[in-house]
């Protein structure tokens, strides 16, 4: 089994902390598992706004958000509207090919402003996108999904925000959320000092996300907001690895069949070949009907350009 550990591209956005761990340096997706953002955690004062992305356009790919604090106001293109509060995914397809795309904003609620009564001035979510398989015919959709499958196991709260999970103990899990590619997602948060065994499937790659905290895994001791990435696995049809860490500690666990295509990224885009990222770029500055209308105010973000050096 070869490990890697990954650095993030910290950034501020907004008084937000960033950290970006995929893509990374040339690191190829993790299964479909092609974007990976952790946001926060950020308090807001009073008179802050928190988080505000303008309409924007996504291609080939799902938009994935689990919310860890905070509340986030989804609108998109297909008259959806759903505010997201903590432990729930959205989930939005922007469907394949030249023909369809899907636009949307976000934007933080507060009791006040849209959000419940309990919406906290904060903001803590791990934001992902899944790329789609270019050889299927999908259509744009959106999907909320309030209840997840959730079990506590040494100490340890596990929650299956994707996919089917088998223990070793032989229970299975299987999460509603809708998918196009073989994958798993899992939260794992220790509720006091112990160690966690985690199953794994064979053929899968697997990352871990270091959300809050630190851990041990492999002989390594790895901290907040780096990635760790392993693959070439020789399993039995089913094996498994420990992980111990301090209470508190929260990581994403995640894990997909290998792509069978290169994927590229700019912007907002993904596709399997520059040709289509450049159409996807005049189309959405240019209005093509493809990406629709978002019910909002809020600012229309312009795709950039394409820079020289990009690389197909």
């Amino acid at each position: 089994m070869s490990i890697e550990v990954l650095e993030p591209r910290l950034a501020d956005v907004g008084g937000i902390p960033i950290a970006r761990l995929l893509p990374n340096k040339g690191k190829q997706p993790i299964g479909a598992w092609c974007f990976l953002d952790h946001a926060g955690p950020a308090d807001f004062a009073g008179d802050e706004l928190g988080m505000q992305v303008g309409i924007h356009p996504h291609t080939n790919l799902q938009t994935f958000t689990w919310m860890l604090a905070g509340e986030i106001l989804h609108k998109d293109s297909l008259g959806n509207e759903k505010v997201i509060t903590r432990n729930k995914v959205n989930l939005m397809t922007a469907g394949t090919g030249l023909t369809q795309g899907i636009s949307h904003t976000e934007q933080s609620v507060f009791p006040q402003s849209g959000g419940s009564a309990e919406a906290e001035r904060s903001l803590h979510a791990v934001q992902l996108w899944i790329a789609l398989p270019s050889n299927q015919q999908i259509e744009r959709s959106f999907h909320h999904y309030p209840e997840l499958p959730s079990w506590t196991e040494n100490d340890v709260e596990l929650t299956l925000t994707t996919g089917t999970y088998h223990m070793a103990s032989g229970k299975r899990f299987t999460a509603p959320t809708l998918q196009y590619s073989k994958l798993v997602g899992i939260d794992v948060h220790f509720l006091q000092d112990a160690e966690i065994t985690l199953t794994l499937q064979s053929g899968f790659e697997y990352g871990i996300l270091v959300v809050v905290g630190e851990l041990d895994f492999a002989g390594r001791h790895v901290q907040q907001d780096e990635l760790i990435r392993f693959a070439d696995i020789d399993l039995s049809p089913q094996h498994s690895i420990q992980i111990s860490a301090k209470k508190g500690t929260r990581i994403m666990f995640l894990g997909g069949e290998p792509l069978a295509r290169k994927v590229l990224l700019w912007w907002n885009f993904v596709a399997d070949n520059k040709a289509e990222i450049e159409q996807s770029i005049l189309d959405w500055n240019h209005h093509h009907p493809r990406f629709g209308t978002v019910d909002s105010e809020m600012k229309r973000l312009i795709a950039p350009p394409l820079p020289d050096g990009f690389k197909a």
